[in-house]
């Protein structure tokens, strides 16, 4: 059996950029992860496979805030506000996961911290005054991954 592939070549991330977010699914994750009371005591691989769909939904999301940020003016608030969000949101998303229920709920609270930004870079982008949601508190506090 032979199949082919086709190699997209897009250094720009023009292609990546305009599909859309499964928010709606990221959203419902999160707030499932976080609405746990205590340790719902699952398996460590099955934390380890939460903790990593919400992983790869921050990546995307954190992209968005990137490209929504960078149409903003470099000294722009909301702009050095969403690069420092970002920055931590990279120090976290680079610490290894963990199979625990902690290290779960830091990505749910992460993604849902980057929504969170991305709708306030939205809205000043769609709004020609700022905001003051737009200076509102960064991340959530880090758990243990």
């Amino acid at each position: 059996m032979t199949s082919t592939r086709t190699i997209l070549h897009d250094p720009q991330g023009r292609l990546e950029a305009e599909l859309p977010l499964d928010r709606e699914t990221h959203q419902r994750l999160a707030a499932a992860v976080l609405g746990w009371d205590g340790d719902p005591v699952l398996h460590e691989g099955e934390y380890q496979q939460i903790a990593l769909q919400l992983t790869v939904a921050a990546r995307a999301v954190a992209d968005d805030v990137r490209r929504t940020a960078d149409q903003l003016p470099v000294d722009d608030p909301a702009r050095v506000l969403a690069e420092d969000v970002l920055e931590e949101s990279r120090r976290r998303l680079s610490r290894s996961l963990q199979g625990t229920a902690r290290c779960a709920q830091d990505r749910a609270r992460l993604v849902r911290a980057l929504y969170g930004r991305l709708d306030r870079l939205t809205e000043k982008m769609d709004s020609p005054e700022p905001s003051p949601a737009a200076l509102r508190p960064r991340l959530p506090p880090e758990g243990d991954c």
